[in-house]
Order: C-alpha cells, then structure tokens, then sequence
C-alpha cells in the first residue's frame, strides 16, 4: 500500500479532482493557484475539494478548501478509546504510518479515530472530517469506525490523498452479506480469508458458510465426525476465519441445511433417509417422522453454535423432497401419520415440515442467534405456520406453489435478498442459471427487486434487511478458485454500492468499473 501512497503520485491521470491535488501535471508537483501570493502557504487560496470516488460511494461529503491530506513518513494513527485499537493498527499497517494508541495529544499528519457513542445513531455510520493536516474519523460504534477507515484507505489507494472537508455517510441496509457454498466445493481456508478482506473492505458485514449438503460436510466435528469428509476445514482453521471476520465487523453466519440436502449425513446413517412406500430413497432428505434425524441435526447444530459466535444461523429449509410430489400424503404415508399424530386429523406433511422448521429454530434461539430459511421453506395456509422471527432467505419463486414476493412481506416478515435471477454464481451453469454480470446488478437490481427486474412495493423497504451474493457449487470442478475470485469480484463490487445506497448511482457502469480498477 505505501507504493500506491508515495508522495509524489497523480492524481489528475485519475480522473479525480481533489482540491489542490486537481491541479497538479502529469509530475505530480502542484501547479501555481490562480491568484498567486508571495505570503507563505497558510494564506494560500485553494478550490473547494471534491467528494473522494469510493465503493460504494459516500453518501454525503461537504467541500471544504485546503490541500486534503496525504500519508507521510513520521504521521500517526491514535484512537480516543482502546476498543478501537484493530482498526487503529490496520489502517496504519495499510497506510505505512505509526499506531501511536490512545493519546490525547494532537499532531499535524494524524489520523485520529474516535467512538462518540450515540445510541439513537446507525453504530455503522460514520464522519470522516480531513482538516488543517488532520484526518478524524469518528462515529456512534466501533463498524462504523471500521468502515471510516475504509473509505480513507480507498482514497488513498484512488487518489493518492483525501480530499479536504467531511464525509457523512451510513449504510441503507444492514444485512450486506456473501454466501460461499463450501460443501459442493471445497475452499482453503486462506481463499475465504482473502474473501473476507475484500468483503470488508467493500463494507459488507456478513460472510455465509453453507457447509453441509448432499456433496459434502466441510467442518470438522467432535458429536458426528463419522458425517464429516475428506476435504475440510479444522476447527482452528474455522476459528481463525471467524477472528478475521469479526477483526472486519463480519458476522459469519452458519448454514446446516435440512431437512433436505442432508445427503452426506445420511451417507453416515442411512436409517434416516427418507423412503417412498415401495422402498425407494430420497435423495438427500431425512425422515422428519424418525426422532434420531431432528437429534443428530440438534446435535450439530448444538455443537457449532460454539464455533459460530455471530447471532445469525441460516436453517436452509429449502427443496424437501417431499413436497415436490402431487400428492405429499399419498407418497409418504409415514409423514402424513405424523402430522396428524402431532398437529390434529386436517395436518399436511407441509405442517410436519413447518414444525420441523420451527423445532430447529428453537434450537439456535437457545443459542441466542436469529434464525433465518430459504423461502421455499415458507408456506402458505396450513394449520402450522413458520415462527414470525425466522428472517425469509429469498431466492426463488420457481418452486411448485410458488408466492409473490410481496406476500411473505404482507405477512410482516422480513426478507433478505438472495434473488437467483442477480445474485446466483452457480458453477457451471446448469439449468437455467447463468453468471451475473456487475452491470447487470449496478443498472436494474435494487434490493426491493426480490423476484425478475420489477420491485415490490416501496411501503415494505424497511422489512427488506438486505441482500447476499450467493457462490454454489453444483458443478465443482468448472472453475477453480481463482477463476471465481474473478469471476465474482465486479457483481460484489456493484452489489456493495446498491445495499450501500440503493439510489441510482451518479457514475455509469464504465465509470464504475475503472474506478473498480483504480481501486484494485
């Protein structure tokens, strides 16, 4: 990073004007002001700055003159309060300055991070003021501290410099997230670090680890490591992820998905698979009627919630196989007995399903985490219906009885978007599934576009969190991890500007990616 700061780089070759530095040839040394003056530089007139060019972009910045502010050998980084003293040694350790601590003295050249705690303020906001030679971020919780930090880095980065004057800026959504299918396809531990510092340093705050499905089950496990496979994470390798993650203000957010796609913990215990009347399995469904499938689920789940200390759990919920067929109650005799046994005579295998649903939901609650299941796992009518905090994952309204968006939002649930037709990286596209494009994301999504291009109503925005790009695995081998850290790294940066302000941004996509480009 200190290369990309020297103190001799252009700014003007960028295509942002910052102040003074707008002024500057092709050398970097600073043209003469318009009106010149023989008196020393503290009288010295400067144009009004200009916002600093980021992603995602700054909601508010307030022009101001003076010569901004550049990293030099001999500038210091402090902090008001030892709570912010990670961020205070990244940003140093980023810009090549000094973390000189918590001090109260002041220097010209420092930068300064403050906690003003404020508790009617967004924790994620923050202020980022530069003047007379000083760099002050400050704001109500130590993310939005983080996320100051974050913007000065890429105006380094950018431009060399900050612009003189003061940024103002907060998320629109507070769930920012990407989800990475880890039981498909298996990732080093150091690829999701890499992930994770690009995940913060575009702001977002949630990284999802789907790592248990019909493929695969990626973490090591100490109640059922007879369901665990090959090719995994250890534990210390899962807790050095999370410290990272929680070192960037990212919640990591476990995904054990069931009662489907549990085929790598039936491979362990085939006596829990689900059968039809004449026999034949189910591919990756658990019998929901048989008390040893809710007990090992339990268990796992019981087991990571220590692993896991975010208060978000993704429960899956999605495609029980069955529920696919025409008629759950004729096909699954045993589940249907069930329901009725548990729920009354009029109860569905959906109602058995829904409690199932529920039932692991008050398991993680126990656990003081949130739950939250694809929406397929939602549905309508019934005599059981999903507990009213489980947080619908949508994705998808392609299922058999599928919804309208707007009517889990009717029902007053709140929504996080995952919609496959923007945010879906599925490798190797099958089906109908093809990669997203940055474009695409930046020009038509917002995250009120749940379903196809057209947005729910503007009176449910508030229970719409946010949204997740979504990474899965279905064809493993059709790229490496290279090739998807490519692949993904425009759609992320896009996605990053619309949960950050979901308005229509000011610079068009060309724009957008050289900027993407200048800011690596």
């Amino acid at each position: 990073m200190a290369v990309a700061v020297a103190a001799g780089a252009v700014v003007v070759s960028s295509g942002v004007g910052l102040g003074l530095w707008a002024a500057e040839d092709d050398g970097g040394s600073a043209a003469a002001p318009s009106s010149p003056s023989p008196t020393p530089s503290p009288t010295r007139s400067y144009p009004l700055s200009e916002a600093p060019r980021t992603i995602p972009a700054v909601r508010e910045h307030t022009a101001e003159r003076g010569p901004g502010w550049r990293p030099a050998t001999g500038h210091r980084v402090v902090v008001s309060d030892p709570a912010l003293a990670d961020e205070g040694r990244l940003t140093a350790q980023e810009l090549g300055l000094t973390y000189a601590g918590e001090r109260d003295d002041e220097r010209s050249g420092d930068v300064r991070l403050e906690l003003n705690r404020d508790a009617g303020a967004n924790p994620e906001s923050y202020t980022l003021t530069v003047r007379g030679g000083r760099v002050t971020v400050s704001g109500p919780g130590e993310a939005g501290v983080f996320y100051g930090t974050r913007t000065l880095k890429q105006e380094i980065r950018g431009a060399g410099a900050a612009p003189e004057g003061v940024v103002r800026d907060e998320p629109a959504k507070p769930r920012r997230g990407m989800m990475l299918d880890i039981a498909r396809k298996h990732y080093s531990a150091g690829w999701i670090e890499d992930r994770i510092r690009e995940l913060g340093d575009l702001k977002y705050n949630e990284i999802g680890l789907h790592f248990s499905d019909d493929q695969g089950f990626r973490i090591e496990s100490t109640s059922h490591p007879e369901v665990v496979s090959e090719d995994h994470l250890t534990k210390a390798q899962v807790r050095k992820i999370v410290e990272l993650a929680e070192s960037r203000h990212i919640t990591v957010v476990p995904e054990i998905d069931s009662p489907g796609h549990l085929g790598a913990v039936i491979d362990a215990h085939p006596d829990l698979q689900l059968r039809k009347t004449d026999g034949e399995a189910v591919r990756g469904a658990v019998d929901i009627a048989n008390p040893k499938s809710a007990e090992i689920v339990d268990d796992l789940l019981d087991e990571y919630a220590g692993l896991f200390p975010g208060d978000q759990w993704h429960l899956g919920g999605d495609e029980y196989q069955a529920l696919v067929v025409p008629d759950p109650e004729a096909a699954f005799p045993g589940l249907a007995a069930a329901a009725r046994d548990e729920y009354g005579p009029g109860a569905t295998v959906e109602d058995l399903t829904t409690g199932w649903l529920n039932d692991r939901a008050a398991t993680v609650r126990a656990h003081d985490r949130v739950p939250r299941a694809w929406n397929d796992g939602f549905f309508s009518g019934g005599s059981v219906r999903a507990d009213e905090d489980i947080t619908v994952a949508y994705w998808t309204g392609k299922e058999i009885g599928a919804r309208k968006p707007a009517e889990y939002l009717a029902e007053g649930r709140e929504v996080i978007n995952y919609n496959d037709e923007f945010l879906y990286y599925v490798l190797g596209e099958p089906l109908t599934f093809v990669y997203p494009t940055g474009e695409r994301i930046y020009e038509q999504w917002t995250p009120r576009v749940l379903r196809g291009t057209t947005p729910v109503p503007a009176e449910y925005d508030r229970q719409i969190l946010g949204g997740s790009f979504a990474i899965w695995g279905d064809l493993p081998r059709s790229q490496t991890e290279d090739q998807v850290a490519a692949g993904i790294r425009m759609p992320l940066r896009a996605l990053a500007q619309k949960l950050w302000d979901a308005r229509e941004p000011a610079l068009s996509w060309d724009g957008f990616r050289t900027l993407a480009d200048r800011l690596g």
